[in-house]
């Protein structure tokens, strides 16, 4: 009787140690570039900001990194690069050859403007689970900001986040909507004035 109730009691502090660290949230990192060498500093989650008076972060190359989200305050403009959307393919982040000029387009800006930085927005259609499209919006956005930093672009200028298939361009349930939906989308982050 008594070795049941241990038991019991056992089994039962194990399953909330499970869900208690299975539900710890995972702290937030500077979005790594796949193949990169060095450490990725821990920060805020997705949606969260760090509070004031947190010093700079080391980033993946050892450059020093401001806070998490990096841009905070800073003034967004989603129509200056409008035109230059990257589309993808159906479940895939591949960037294809006639999405690259549009990247270039981009990296030539920032290139010309050291004080601004820009925002990666990944996209999907609405295909999938909201997980997998959350994870693909991602990688999405994750291929750009590599392009733009092959184009000579510093990675600490680009942040990325991915809205899966919550924020859609076209609602509509079609082929053609869809196409419209998986995306990259650019947003030039320009600093307070």
């Amino acid at each position: 009787m008594k070795r049941t109730k241990f038991f019991n009691l056992l089994v039962i502090g194990l399953a909330l140690t499970c869900v208690v660290v299975g539900c710890k949230k995972r702290p937030g990192t500077i979005t790594p570039l796949p193949g990169r060498a060095g450490t990725v500093p821990e920060g805020p989650g997705p949606g969260e900001i760090m509070g004031p008076g947190k010093g700079p972060t080391e980033g993946p190359s050892g450059v020093a990194m401001p806070d998490q989200p990096g841009h905070i305050g800073w003034q967004e403009d989603a129509k200056m690069f409008e035109a230059d959307t990257v589309y993808f393919d159906f479940d895939s982040a591949a960037i294809k050859a006639s999405e690259k000029a549009k990247i270039e387009t981009v990296a030539a800006y920032l290139k010309g403007n050291s004080s601004q930085a820009m925002k990666i927005e990944g996209h999907c259609d609405q295909r999938g689970t909201e997980e997998y499209n959350r994870a693909l919006g991602e990688r999405r956005a994750l291929d750009v900001r590599e392009a733009l930093v092959r184009a000579g672009i510093a990675p600490e200028r680009i942040e990325t986040i991915s809205y899966g298939e919550d924020r859609p361009a076209d609602t509509g349930n079609t082929e053609a909507a869809w196409k419209k939906n998986r995306r990259g989308v650019f947003v030039l982050l320009s600093p307070p004035k």
